[in-house]
């Protein structure tokens, strides 16, 4: 075993885990807010300890500025604009912007395509 990586059982066990805080987080925030956040806060210690990333359905559900857990319309805010995905937070005001690549790539794919049969009919 090399330095700082884990075994895949060990690695299974901590995103585990960590689904599981973030399921307790989200059903414990409308109850207990400060609680849900501890929640938030032991899986971010599991994710460093075992040197694995938070599972994909749960890393925008946290603010990356203050580590607070985000529940949309009662402490933080979802907007689309202009090929972004504006997440704020209303602890810190900290706004997460996430662009939509694989839309955008579809599109500008679909418009080349499109380019190349228009000068393959004029040919």
């Amino acid at each position: 075993m090399r330095r700082g990586r884990r075994p895949k059982w060990m690695i299974d066990i901590a995103n585990e885990r960590m689904d599981i805080l973030f399921s307790l987080a989200k059903k414990e925030f409308s109850d207990n807010p400060d609680r849900s956040h501890r929640y938030v806060s032991y899986a971010r210690k599991i994710s460093k300890k075992y040197n694995t990333k938070i599972p994909s359905k749960w890393r925008r559900s946290y603010c990356k500025n203050c580590y607070k857990f985000l529940n949309p319309s009662q402490n933080s805010s979802i907007r689309l604009c202009d090929g972004e995905v504006n997440i704020k937070c209303y602890e810190c005001n900290h706004r997460m912007k996430i662009p939509y690549k694989k839309e955008k790539k579809l599109k500008r794919r679909a418009k080349i395509e499109s380019y190349i049969i228009k000068k393959r009919n004029n040919e």
